[in-house]
């Protein structure tokens, strides 16, 4: 069945459980390496811990993007121009998108999330800090194309992709993510990206390995996820939070690694992991000026303007909606 809250759409079973969580959670570990995908990361709990790790002092990104916002703001205002929708994919950050929707002037804000408790929330919080603005929550898995609320049909459109969330994809997903964001939003939409940066290694690893533990909660969590809902019997304090960079991928990739020989069961099947295995759950692909305008053209998107912030550590980007050619 699928269940509806206001313009909420998420596709559950009879027994409540999502279908394409279930789904992915269940065809990822039946694979030689296991994986399961980073948006199941972000459940309620999940969410709240990684607002915790944007306040860390290894995690640059949030302060790095937050710091271009902040001083970029009549540039943003120049560029993109008043009276547009804003569309979030993504819950908004209480840091980065106040800084946004008071630079633009936009007409409404339109926050997309699949994790309904933690949106509501956000979009509550927006609509204190802008009480004349329209603000229109929809719960949504924004890997598919969304129907805008009715309200926001004749607005031009901003997308808004903050945080560098784009790296979280290999590059066939991403791709196919910022084809789905250009039919969410249409035409002659703008879309403002995060993408984060190249840079020394250490400095990367620290940022997905806290001292304080934090990120290892916010991986560890997605076991913990898949034992409420999915009637899973992972044992928890048998993985380990690991991060590590690939070199060539340009990418952090974050796994639970298996401390010892595990069994489990999840949904009624049966697993196993050796000493050392790992479920691949996230990675976070980092960019050069090249690669990002790349793979922004393959989504249908043509970069208009780009900032850094002064450490050169990170990248806003504002694109446009690509004209549709037959031809070179």
């Amino acid at each position: 069945m699928k269940t509806r809250t206001g313009l909420k759409l998420v596709d559950r079973g009879d027994d409540g459980v999502d279908r394409a969580f279930r789904a992915d959670v269940l065809e990822g570990l039946s694979e030689a390496q296991k994986a399961i995908p980073a948006r199941w990361l972000y459940d309620d709990a999940g969410s709240r811990l990684f607002e915790d790790i944007t306040k860390l002092p290894e995690y640059y990104p949030t302060r790095a993007e937050a710091e271009i916002l902040e001083q970029r703001g009549e540039e943003f205002a120049k560029l993109i121009g008043p009276g547009r929708a804003v569309v979030e994919f993504g819950s908004g950050s209480s840091v980065k998108t106040p800084l946004l929707l008071h630079a633009i002037d936009p007409a409404a804000y339109v926050p997309l999330d699949i994790s309904g408790d933690f949106l509501r929330a956000a979009a509550s919080d927006l609509a204190v800090k802008f009480p004349t603005l329209p603000v229109h929550p929809v719960e949504a898995d924004f890997m598919r194309k969304v129907v805008l609320p009715d309200q926001v049909a004749g607005l031009p459109k901003l997308g808004f992709f903050p945080g560098s969330t784009i790296g979280n994809m290999v590059a066939r997903t991403a791709v196919d993510l910022l084809r789905t964001m250009r039919e969410t939003l249409g035409e002659s939409a703008r879309l403002l990206i995060g993408m984060d940066l190249i840079k020394d290694r250490k400095m990367l690893e620290a940022a997905y390995d806290d001292a304080g533990g934090v990120t290892a909660e916010f991986n560890l969590n997605l076991a913990r996820r898949i034992n409420r809902e999915l009637d899973g019997t992972i044992p928890v304090d048998d993985l380990h939070h690991l991060a590590r960079w690939n070199d060539d991928f340009a990418r952090i990739e974050m796994h639970l690694q298996a401390r010892r020989d595990i069994q489990f069961d999840i949904a009624g099947k049966k697993f196993s992991m050796l000493e050392g295995e790992t479920i691949h759950t996230e990675n976070s692909h980092k960019f050069s000026q090249r690669s990002s305008a790349t793979l922004l053209l393959a989504g249908g998107w043509t970069p208009v303007h780009r900032w850094t912030d002064k450490a050169g550590r990170f990248s806003l980007i504002l694109a446009e909606a690509s004209i549709p050619r037959s031809a070179p």
